[in-house]
């Protein structure tokens, strides 16, 4: 990859100390994407709802039926299955309750850029390797759009944080507002027809469609 793709992404680490919130623990399409990955996702979301369940049933079973009724293994699998089920939905209940869908669909915005990151090196290997003749002021074209978007993505999952801890926070940073639209459209505009231009079509929807999510956080101030 070359040093100017490095450092574009944005990690799942820094994207949860963002928002407040893991991307691998939201239910959408990027995370069940493939059956490894939705074979993952229900594993984690299995085992820490056996846990609690089991804590639970464990409480009942020790404070209530043995009180009352003594061993009775059979019951509390019977018990375990129940609460295991109450569990894993009520957590499914909580995570839509508590993560709302602009931030999902921001996660996706993000996935999306990342995408074009890996497009943008995928087009620089077949550069080097077939000699494709595309312009190299287009290519600089679109890292820096990348640039601007990252820096609107950041925000965007600012504002939503901000919006979900205290709405009158959000009113109060005005910096965090989408504001690269123009610069990422005078790019695009100014572009040649290469490979790049399209590539920084895409990055001009992705940064339209982050746009409009945060005017969607505005407007529900």
């Amino acid at each position: 990859m070359q040093p100017d793709l490095i450092g574009l992404e944005i990690s799942k680490g820094e994207l949860r100390r963002l928002s407040g919130v893991s991307p691998d623990q939201v239910w959408r399409p990027a995370t069940i994407a493939s059956p490894e990955q939705r074979l993952k996702f229900w594993q984690n979301e299995i085992l820490v709802s056996l846990i609690i369940a089991t804590v639970i049933v464990g409480l009942i079973y020790g404070f209530i039926i043995l009180p009352t009724i003594g061993s009775a293994i059979p019951q509390g699998i019977i018990l375990l299955i129940i609460v295991l089920f109450l569990v894993v939905l009520g957590r499914s209940l909580w995570q839509r309750y508590k993560i709302p869908k602009t931030l999902t669909q921001l996660f996706d915005a993000v996935d999306q850029y990342h995408a074009l990151i890996v497009a943008v090196d995928v087009n620089d290997q077949l550069a080097v390797s077939e000699e494709l003749d595309d312009s190299l002021n287009d290519r600089d074209k679109v890292i820096t759009a990348l640039q601007l978007l990252r820096q609107d993505l950041v925000r965007a999952v600012k504002s939503d944080r901000l919006l979900r801890d205290n709405k009158r926070l959000l009113a109060d940073h005005q910096d965090l507002s989408v504001n690269n639209i123009t610069s990422i459209q005078t790019l695009q505009a100014n572009s040649q027809a290469s490979e790049y231009t399209l590539l920084l079509n895409q990055v001009l929807q992705i940064a339209l469609d982050v746009q409009a999510q945060v005017r969607k956080l505005q407007s529900s101030r």
